[in-house]
């Protein structure tokens, strides 16, 4: 996207926010009645765990494999289609299940989309906004949870008004799910050249910094066991509707704070650096699971559902930017990708942890286990940040 104007860019990082935001209030109306779908079909702690742990690592095996292929052919949006095509057909069979297995095999290969399109499009996003890359993932992040918002209110207004059950919400939902492949053909594409590189090549090339904060993000990642604990967690101090009401209308809480902040968490970024506002966030989440470990009254839970939204919105898109910081231009979607994979596969022990303490010791064990491993990962940011020289980096440091 070399020779373009940065400004005439923009146009695709707010038509990719689109998309998003059409899958997100698509899988959104699932993602807060999932874990409670699954336990109506017989699933146990374990077994939520599994499928958290699944839906994280199925993505991520895929994501450097087609970061990097993305990067040989110089192709981008094939890559992001083919990713919300799958995502679609599979929530649509999800709605199927009858059985916990089969939802969870569906619920697992669902994120074989998120997989193909990831890495792609989030270099499409970093090389669109090349130097203001905090803001253009914030914005990506920010309008991607206002359709997340509207997908659990829709959920919630879907449950206790017009009194449908689990399978008819996420009909609807995968239904929903096609609007999202419109805005993607406007999407511009850039001509650029197929890389003479290997795999190999590409992680090779990481820069000792990169490896650094991978390795960081990834600790985070295997305490980072998923919102479906916290969602379990609430639903237990409520009977009849409200059991299922109130955690889905606290999941809506959360996002509305994901949303607001993701932007200008970005912008913050890149203004006093990205592992500033990120040690930020892992603190943040640190505190939520301590929180969730002691506290069992609704005024706690709204707050901690809110502290859980401040955090997603100073981790998320800025872990993202900080790689494509870090990262070469040939290899960027290769060192996204990489990124995605190995915290990513981390999802699965993750959530296999979290379910293990959940079911064999106690609910606040799962807890005191997130919160332990957030302030590690801070710890090991201060010790690589001073060893290997993470700072501020330059929007471009392709050279």
């Amino acid at each position: 996207m070399e020779g373009k104007p940065e400004k005439t860019l923009t146009g695709n990082v707010i038509l990719l926010s689109v998309v998003s935001f059409f899958n997100d209030l698509s899988s959104e109306m699932i993602m807060p009645i999932l874990p409670m779908f699954l336990q109506s079909l017989g699933a146990t702690g374990q077994i939520v765990g599994l499928v958290g742990g699944l839906r994280g690592s199925v993505s991520s095996i895929l994501k450097v494999v087609c970061g990097y292929w993305s990067d040989k052919t110089g192709k981008r949006k094939a890559f992001v289609y083919a990713g919300y095509v799958t995502s679609t057909v599979f929530k649509l069979l999800l709605g199927f299940s009858r059985i916990w297995p089969s939802a969870v095999a569906f619920s697992a290969l669902e994120r074989v989309g998120k997989g193909l399109r990831t890495a792609a499009r989030d270099a499409i996003i970093a090389d669109s906004m090349a130097t203001q890359r905090g803001k253009g993932f914030g914005i990506h992040r920010g309008i991607e949870t206002v359709g997340a918002i509207l997908g659990a209110v829709m959920a919630f207004l879907l449950f206790w008004f017009f009194r449908l059950d689990f399978k008819a919400i996420i009909f609807i939902a995968a239904v929903l799910g096609f609007a999202s492949l419109v805005p993607l053909r406007f999407v511009k594409e850039a001509s650029s050249r197929p890389q003479d590189i290997t795999l190999q090549m590409g992680i090779k090339t990481l820069s000792r910094p990169l490896k650094a904060f991978v390795l960081i993000s990834s600790v985070f990642a295997l305490g980072n066991f998923g919102y479906m604990f916290f969602v379990l967690r609430t639903q237990q101090f409520f009977t009849g509707k409200l059991s299922v009401a109130v955690p889905v209308l606290l999941y809506v809480l959360f996002n509305i704070f994901y949303s607001a902040l993701a932007v200008p968490f970005g912008i913050i970024s890149d203004k006093i650096g990205r592992e500033k506002v990120i040690i930020f966030g892992y603190l943040a989440f640190s505190v939520t699971c301590f929180g969730f470990a002691v506290f069992d009254s609704l005024p706690a839970f709204i707050g901690l559902f809110a502290l859980y939204g401040v955090m997603f919105a100073a981790v998320d898109g800025n872990q993202r930017a900080f790689v494509a910081d870090l990262a070469q231009q040939q290899f960027k979607a290769t060192a996204l990708g990489a990124y995605h994979t190995v915290t990513g596969l981390l999802a699965l022990p993750a959530g296999l942890i979290a379910g293990f303490l959940w079911d064999t010791v106690a609910p606040m064990a799962t807890f005191i286990y997130g919160g332990s491993l957030g302030l590690i990962s801070v710890l090991l940011f201060a010790l690589f940040a001073r060893q290997f020289g993470l700072r501020r980096f330059p929007s471009n440091p392709s050279s």
